[in-house]
């Protein structure tokens, strides 16, 4: 996996020299980061916000597969996963702590170029890298990472406050991530029956880059604000429209009608699902990884928000006993039903 002919041994820098070689390029940018990297905590100044906090973890075989995964990529996507939690709580993102677990095949420049995938993140989201930890591991990379952001506390939005007769709106388009897993998975296989076959990838670079380089979605957090539009609930599409509208659904206390027709799919994401024999809706009920904003608004504000070509509304809230329904592109009401990523699934 690692043709680099320089191959520095880890053990020859120690842990403190490692983290100290990661982290010599990171500079410090938030107001908020009071003191970062070089004690034994970071000390940060909330300046009258609330505090959010969110941790994920990436493990090697589980989320993702060095396969395919280039590690530069990977050190990318472990910062947007968590930065997608915060501005999914209408927050902003000002640190993040990393820590890595890897085994002793991984030279210091693999981890280099994970930390480079990292450092980009970091520096197009305007984050700081403020502390972490670097560990030997048994079992395969494993990277955690914990994210800090701030909001006032009138504009934090949770998933439990959606109100009967509210819009349901999600950012971008769905099911290009999971799509974009089954053309590597595929490609992946083709290699190992015969290493000679490159890849064929070609034309389909969205939907790859929709699984491998995920954008967190900051520009939909400031688009809302700049239009006067507060969310009355919000979640991150991490594991399938159906998931999360079902998880807004439940922590709300509420039902929904969902229209199958509305449902934003780009067409690269559709004509590649139909290629492996799948429904590009179910792809995007279900897939996950996406990583766009799920979110409801008032009806009120409907206007405010009707002309954006990356927002599109599709269904409404309604009282619970109504129930939570999706309605096909035939007018068929069905049962909404989540069939998402399982982390705990065999």
């Amino acid at each position: 996996m690692f043709e680099n002919t320089e191959r520095t041994n880890l053990h020859e820098l120690g842990e403190f020299g490692l983290i100290d070689h990661l982290t010599k390029n990171f500079v410090i940018s938030k107001s908020t980061t009071f003191k970062g990297i070089g004690d034994d905590a970071a000390v940060l100044d909330a300046k009258n916000k609330k505090v959010l906090v969110s941790t994920d973890m990436l493990l090697e075989g589980i989320h993702f597969d060095l396969a395919y995964t280039p590690l530069k990529h990977l050190g990318y996507k472990s910062v947007q996963v968590n930065l997608s939690d915060i501005y999914a709580m209408n927050g902003i993102p000002e640190q993040i702590t990393v820590s890595i677990g890897m085994s002793s095949k991984f030279p210091l420049e693999a981890v280099e170029e994970l930390y480079e995938g990292i450092y980009l993140a970091c520096d197009k989201y305007n984050v700081d890298l403020i502390g972490g930890d670097t560990s030997a591991s048994k079992q395969g990379l494993v990277i955690s990472v914990t994210v800090l952001g701030y909001a006032d506390e009138k504009d934090i939005t949770y998933r439990s406050t959606a109100e009967e007769g509210d819009l349901i709106c999600v950012s971008g388009d769905l099911g290009g991530a999971y799509v974009g897993l089954q053309l590597l998975e595929r490609e992946k296989l083709v290699y190992l029956e015969n290493p000679q076959i490159q890849p064929d990838l070609e034309g389909k670079d969205y939907i790859v880059e929709r699984q491998l380089k995920p954008e967190a979605r900051r520009d939909v957090v400031d688009l809302l604000k700049s239009r006067g539009i507060k969310p009355t609930s919000m979640i991150d599409v991490s594991d399938g429209l159906a998931s999360e509208l079902l998880h807004i659904c439940k922590q709300s206390n509420k039902g929904c009608n969902l229209y199958e027709e509305k449902i934003p799919i780009d067409p690269m994401t559709f004509e590649t699902a139909r290629e492996f024999g799948l429904d590009p809706t179910v792809c995007a009920l279900s897939g996950g990884e996406d990583y766009e904003l799920l979110f409801t608004i008032k009806q009120a504000d409907y206007d405010k928000i009707k002309n954006d070509v990356d927002v599109s509304i599709i269904g409404y809230i309604t009282e619970p006993n109504a129930g939570k329904n999706l309605i096909s592109k035939s007018g068929q009401v069905h049962a909404l039903t989540a069939q998402g990523w399982n982390a705990f699934k065999g």
